[in-house]
């Protein structure tokens, strides 16, 4: 069986932080706290395509959530925002591991 690597260990404790973020949105949520959650994640994804590792759930989650918005579903759209985040900061976090991960690479 083979182990998981610190980058796979990662993205693991990240999804992590997305579960717990998507039940502790289940609180009344209004306009701006879904401006200021889709601030956050927006930041992260231009972090993230700086980085060249945009990954297509996030620009899903970020639509989600501005159509939620729109429709004035705030809690729905502040979930989606936090999803839309931490799936930026997984991105952020392999794209910038895997940069360095190729140094530790065994040659044969």
């Amino acid at each position: 069986m083979r182990s998981l690597s610190k980058a796979s260990l990662g993205i693991l404790g990240l999804l992590a932080v997305l579960v717990w973020t998507e039940s502790a949105a289940l609180a009344a949520s209004s306009e701006i706290d879904f401006k200021t959650a889709y601030a956050a994640a927006d930041a992260a994804e231009r972090q993230a395509g700086i980085l060249r590792n945009q990954w297509l759930p996030t620009e899903t989650a970020l639509a989600d959530a501005r159509k939620a918005a729109e429709k004035g579903d705030f809690d729905h759209a502040v979930a989606a925002a936090k999803e839309a985040e931490a799936l930026a900061k997984a991105s952020i976090f392999q794209a910038t591991s895997e940069k360095e991960a190729w140094k530790n690479l065994e040659i044969r």
